[in-house]
């Protein structure tokens, strides 16, 4: 009994979804029709269609929207195509859309207009992939209701989460003031220490000086944070000191340093040569939005919130 012969690829076609796998290699963002038509003339629509067709088939591209509306052919991410293995196409676009958001997430109202799909699609969608674990929601301090998404293995971006800051969307006022406080008191500690010294002025004032990462040792090793700070984070502590008048920054380089690593930002604490006048203390001294303080307007003396501090001082 004769068996039937064995259909073998067409050499053309092969070359054509070669040729189709470079152009998209060398256009990450992805490729339309158009681009793979002007850069094979030679075949006609038909070939290039049944070569895409085998592609997409395949598993080795991916059709997917472009953030212009336009429809696109990517490579596959062997990664995102073992994670999303046995799910559908919109939940593919979908999880792109969502993967190309990265570490600050995406809300879903924009989910639902770059994929153009129905709210009701989008939930049932979004809950599919949480239950596979393939991403999650993150609740950001920039809008208490509002979640947004992003792949299940990321660390949320610190404009989501709020950093150190924040705990389950609450300011820790207390923590920050703590800290402000012990850094303030090493500083002034180390400036005492310098003024004790028998050495001259100007060597008494470099002697007061501490890096940020001096004091970010300090704290850590006072075991009061229950979370890992950063350098980062201690700096933006002294930059509140600096705007209280309490300390001041230098920035000198730091020898074999290029640009910003090759700098090193320096502070010290500082005495007022004379006290503040009683104007100056009170907060409308200060306020940046004074012209626009009156009674019954949306800033006024009887609402404000650090007049009353002041006043119960």
């Amino acid at each position: 009994m004769a068996t039937a012969p064995k259909t073998e690829p067409d050499v053309e076609a092969v070359d054509l979804e070669t040729r189709i796998i470079a152009l998209c290699h060398a256009n990450p963002d992805g490729v339309t029709d158009v681009i793979i038509q002007d850069d094979m003339p030679q075949f006609d629509v038909k070939q290039r269609v049944t070569a895409i067709n085998r592609l997409l088939s395949t598993g080795r591209i991916d059709l997917l929207k472009s953030s212009s509306g336009k429809l696109v052919y990517k490579l596959k991410d062997p990664d995102a195509a073992g994670l999303v293995k046995g799910t559908d196409q919109q939940e593919k676009l979908v999880y792109q859309i969502i993967k190309d958001s990265g570490n600050k997430g995406i809300w879903i109202r924009d989910i639902r207009y770059k994929s153009n799909l129905l709210l009701t699609q989008v939930n049932k969608i979004l809950k599919n992939l949480e239950s596979k674990k393939l991403i999650k929601a993150v609740k950001s301090v920039a809008a208490a209701k509002k979640k947004v998404y992003m792949l299940y293995n990321l660390e949320p971006d610190r404009s989501v989460t709020g950093g150190a800051w924040y705990s389950d969307q609450d300011f820790e006022s207390e923590f920050v003031e703590v800290l402000n406080q012990q850094c303030f008191k090493f500083l002034e500690q180390k400036a005492l220490s310098a003024q004790e010294t028998k050495i001259d002025p100007i060597a008494q004032r470099n002697a007061s000086f501490a890096s940020s990462e001096d004091m970010w040792k300090f704290i850590s090793e006072l075991g009061i944070s229950k979370i890992q700070l950063s350098v980062e984070d201690i700096e933006t502590i002294l930059d509140t000191l600096i705007y209280d008048g309490k300390v001041e920054q230098s920035i000198v380089a730091k020898a074999g340093g290029i640009g910003d690593s090759g700098q090193v930002k320096l502070y010290r604490y500082v005495s007022p040569l004379i006290p503040p006048t009683g104007l100056m203390r009170m907060p409308c001294g200060s306020c940046p939005v004074s012209d626009k303080c009156y009674e019954g307007g949306a800033i006024s003396p009887t609402t404000c919130v650090y007049m009353k501090q002041w006043l119960d001082l």
